[in-house]
């Protein structure tokens, strides 16, 4: 039995596990969160009774930040010897095995933690409290861990662009329309909803499961080289005197921390000097 530092498991029965994201202050994504996540995969495809998974946050204003900035530099390390670079190993695997996964979302689903939802088969979000955005542009970068392959399938080119390029938050109610949720409920009633859809899949046959999720996925999923082709455009931007410009300005304006900033970076990233 592993034990995670940042993810709680909850193994409601052999069929269904709900997973808990928390990595306080503000639940950012980081090298550590990547290693468990790989780890957890492992686990995951190797379990022949496990159905569904529900993927949620410890924290209501955080469901997954974006990635920790400050640890941009660090070498990623994995639990076994990868081809693809970590995340996309995760979210290419995390698209295509047997087992339904739900994102249930409240809070800042920025970045990486939107990419992370994307991944995921469905995804369910607080109507009130639930913010969607790809700020990567802002600071002078490309998404590079899936936003692009994802959201022009889900949404369509023009409204893929208008987030991408727009580099703005999102409320829940919009991103249902757009595609980039599956619903927007009301937040007293989101976790009765996905704990009834998770409950009633995980009665179903599991190779049924299986059989189907295939099928499906045979339109609409990204390939890992489509994936790894916006990772480039992302590395070579990063590395770019206006991007480290950019993020230098924002970790002074309060990037990663607890502060108005985090709360509000859709606005706060369109007055980045």
């Amino acid at each position: 039995m592993h034990t995670y530092k940042q993810f709680t498991v909850n193994r409601k029965t052999p069929a269904y596990w709900r997973i808990s994201f928390q990595n306080p202050p503000i639940n950012l994504l980081d090298p550590d969160t990547i290693f468990e996540l790989l780890t957890l995969m492992d686990q995951i495809e190797t379990d022949n009774d496990l159905k569904v998974i529900v993927f949620d946050s410890s924290d209501p204003e955080y469901f997954i930040a974006h990635y920790d900035m400050a640890r941009a530099g660090e070498k990623q390390k994995t639990p076994k010897d990868i081809e693809l670079p970590a995340w996309i190993d995760f979210v290419a695997r995390l698209y295509r095995i047997s087992v339904v996964t739900i994102a249930e979302i409240r809070g800042r689903a920025r970045g990486v933690g939107s990419e992370f939802a994307l991944a995921c088969d469905m995804r369910f979000a607080s109507k009130e409290k639930a913010i969607f955005g790809q700020p990567e542009v802002g600071i002078g970068v490309v998404p590079g861990g899936g936003a692009n392959e994802a959201l022009v399938r889900l949404a369509g080119r023009a409204r893929a662009l208008e987030i991408v390029l727009g580099a703005d938050d999102f409320d829940a109610a919009t991103a249902e329309r757009y595609g980039w949720i599956n619903r927007a409920i009301p937040d007293a009633e989101l976790d009765g909803f996905v704990e009834n859809l998770a409950r009633r899949i995980s009665s179903f046959d599991k190779q049924t499961l299986n059989d189907a999720k295939k099928l499906l996925n045979r339109t609409g999923v990204p390939e890992a080289e489509e994936i790894l082709e916006s990772r480039t455009v992302f590395v070579t931007g990063a590395m770019s005197p206006n991007t480290q410009r950019k993020v230098s300005t924002a970790f002074a304006r309060g990037l990663g921390k607890p502060s108005d900033f985090e709360l509000h970076l859709g606005q706060q990233i369109g007055s980045l000097e």
